[in-house]
């Protein structure tokens, strides 16, 4: 049977879900199952897009196919490409906070995060006037000129990323193509070709799984709960982007404030992810904030409650039922070394001591109606810019 192959390997999946280390009640496992069938959807489309010769971008997380703590600020791109090929990509600029591009090796698999070959954002290109861009991508020695990046040995993967700040800031437009296929049209399928995309389905599935299963021990478990690391260069990640990482644990009647500075980079975000390394529902619960959608403190600092319990306050992360979590900031688009002067001071107390513990707890008020207009707000965004 053609989908046999992938039938087996979403039950060895359902499995490895069932079995997992952090799974203690029936929502963690509800949750889980509604992660793999997120996964499947994403395997197979992985799968049918793997055409080196006839490449299209692909929407690599999405509210229904999350992965590797999916920011909600981003939306993500990628593309099959090979080392000895030259590809053209071209778009228009939006008005987003960070438009960024990525060239992997490979997969992230259970051992090993993919290598990154390359790392830049746009202020490595020429735009023209109206936002447009062409830049291309291929081996060394071919006729370079201006917007020509090299692919590394072993290139697999172009990751494009395109980071909002302002939820309401207009997308930009992007497209891949082969440059020796433009204008060509694929051969007509050969035969095998269904079988293997079905098996590369079904490894995907499992080895995604997998990676992402341990991908939290290797970054974020060993650390103490409560805590969150220095800003560091984000592992595997953009040369331009910093992060600090943790996890929470906390009873109802306790709760985090996270106190960081407003930041100089163009990008500046927080975020809760779930046990299962994915984040939470971000469009109907204030799950993230970046710095732009956050209250300023009046001595320039952010300071973010997190709790399941509802402060009364602008700057409330919702653990939606979720006693467990991570804790993840970014910035991007730096400029220069960040420094645990950039980065969090973390303060577990009691739920009921927020206001004696903020310093500006009158100034961070909000009301119940505009707790709605904020999450109305959410809801528009999401629909407008990520669904599509």
């Amino acid at each position: 049977m053609l989908t046999g192959v992938l039938a087996d390997a979403i039950v060895e999946a359902e499995k490895l879900i069932e079995s997992a280390p952090h799974v203690r009640t029936e929502q963690d496992l509800r949750e889980g199952y509604d992660y793999l069938a997120g996964m499947v959807r994403q395997a197979i489309a992985s799968a049918w897009s793997r055409d080196h010769e006839f490449p299209h971008f692909v929407r690599s997380a999405t509210p229904y196919t999350k992965v590797g703590l999916d920011n909600p600020d981003t939306l993500y791109f990628s593309a099959r490409i090979r080392d000895d090929a030259e590809y053209v990509v071209t778009g228009r600029r939006g008005t987003t906070a960070d438009l960024s591009f990525q060239v992997l090796n490979g997969d992230y698999t259970p051992a090993e995060v993919p290598q990154s070959l390359s790392a830049f954002d746009d202020r490595e290109l020429e735009i023209a006037a109206d936002g447009t861009f062409q830049l291309r991508f291929g081996p060394a020695g071919a006729d370079a000129g201006a917007n020509y990046f090299v692919l590394g040995p072993g290139a697999a993967m172009l990751l494009v990323r395109e980071v909002f700040s302002d939820w309401t800031s207009r997308a930009g437009s992007i497209r891949i193509q082969r440059t020796d296929r433009i204008g060509r049209a694929p051969a007509t399928p050969p035969e095998g070709l269904y079988d293997k995309r079905f098996a590369a389905a079904a490894k995907t599935l499992v080895a995604q799984l997998k990676t992402f299963l341990a991908f939290p021990e290797w970054f974020y478990l060993k650390l103490p709960a409560n805590t969150m690391t220095e800003p560091r260069l984000t592992p595997g990640g953009l040369a331009t982007q910093y992060s600090s990482v943790g996890h929470y644990e906390l009873a109802d009647d306790r709760a985090l404030v996270i106190t960081v500075p407003v930041s100089d980079a163009p990008y500046q975000g927080f975020q809760l992810g779930s046990m299962w390394y994915l984040s939470m529902d971000f469009a109907n619960h204030q799950t993230s904030l970046t710095a732009q959608q956050a209250r300023h403190d009046p001595d320039a600092m952010i300071r973010f409650v997190v709790s399941e319990r509802d402060p009364g306050l602008a700057n409330w992360l919702e653990c939606t039922g979720h006693p467990r979590g991570y804790l993840q900031l970014r910035w991007q688009r730096t400029s220069r070394e960040f420094t645990a002067a950039d980065g969090p001071i973390v303060q577990e107390v009691a739920f009921d001591e927020l206001a004696s513990v903020l310093p500006h707890h009158p100034h961070g008020r909000i009301s119940p109606g505009e707790w709605r207009e904020r999450i109305a707000a959410r809801q528009a965004s999401v629909a407008d810019r990520m669904l599509g």
